[in-house]
């Protein structure tokens, strides 16, 4: 017959091979040692192996077939014991898994500070992640892709959508110290502004085919992330809007400087959470609204 040990069989062995001892993992599992020398003896019984030598020593010692089937024994509770948290979160409504999407203006402090969180909270929870820019997130959210959105406000409002204020960001123009608008001499015209190359985040979404937001030179470079667009700031080859805490660092050391242009000063960037008036929030998926409102109101 094969071998069917039980959790707590799987967390006395474990218990005993921590603690050094099977009083001391008594003691640790609130147990007598009795029942632990029991439940023990019973699991060698099934396995037919010897996982502790006994005599001839004051303390149990893994056998060489006890250390080979320890993290066997470790792995096989941990799986049980998530199981046993899933079905306990699922019959508790808990998601048993998330998508959001989540634009690339979002701080990176913010979002790894709330996803550490969440694994904390909700361990059993599966999470599946989507970064983009501008329109991507809204069609995301439209086509029922993810949960919710965490991003700026769509331009068209949309009925089907929900949208709650988490907080805001700031976007302010910058460039190399020695990029030309940035030697410019007192507050730059747009007439200067738009003969240099200006690097603009684009998406390919429908929501925002045609439009352009921020755009004032007559040369652009169309990018779809902001770590590319930072990267060739830096380079000198182009000036442009990037979210304020992106660049603290780049400005502190002198590698980007802000620009003090006529018609584009530093602007606040609302962020929003979306989602399907049809589609309500789950606990977890509230958890991480409310979990970004906070972040982001201590961010700045």
């Amino acid at each position: 017959m094969q071998p069917n040990p039980t959790l707590d069989q799987l967390n006395v062995f474990a218990a005993i091979a921590d603690a050094g001892s099977f009083s001391a993992a008594a003691r640790r599992l609130n147990r007598s040692q009795s029942v632990i020398s029991y439940a023990i003896a019973n699991l060698e019984a099934q396995l037919e192996l010897k996982l502790f030598e006994r005599s001839g020593t004051r303390e149990p010692r893994l056998t060489e077939a006890g250390r080979a089937l320890l993290e066997d024994a470790r792995r096989m509770a941990l799986a049980l014991q998530n199981l046993r948290s899933r079905v306990q979160g699922l019959k508790e409504g808990i998601e048993a898994n998330i998508a959001v999407a989540v634009d690339v203006n979002i701080p990176t402090p913010v979002l790894a500070s709330v996803l550490r969180t969440f694994e904390t909270r909700f361990p059993t929870v599966g999470l599946r992640l989507h970064v983009g820019a501008l329109g991507t997130i809204w069609d995301l959210a439209l086509k029922r892709q993810v949960d919710f959105a965490v991003g700026g406000p769509p331009v068209t409002p949309f009925d089907a959508l929900a949208t709650v204020r988490l907080g805001q960001t700031s976007m302010l123009p910058v460039a190399a110290p020695d990029h030309p608008l940035a030697l410019y001499p007192g507050r730059v015209p747009l007439s200067v502004m738009r003969e240099h190359v200006q690097l603009v985040v684009t998406d390919l979404s429908e929501q925002t085919k045609g439009m352009d937001f921020g755009v004032y030179a007559y040369r652009t470079w169309r990018l779809t992330d902001v770590a590319t667009k930072r990267e060739l700031m830096l380079a000198g080859l182009g000036w442009g809007g990037l979210p304020k805490w992106m660049v603290r660092d780049d400005m502190a050391a002198g590698r980007l400087v802000p620009l003090d242009l006529e018609p584009y000063p530093e602007t606040a960037y609302s962020i929003f959470a979306l989602h399907l008036v049809d589609r309500p929030l789950g606990p977890a998926s509230g958890w991480l609204v409310d979990a970004f409102r906070s972040e982001l109101d201590t961010f700045e």
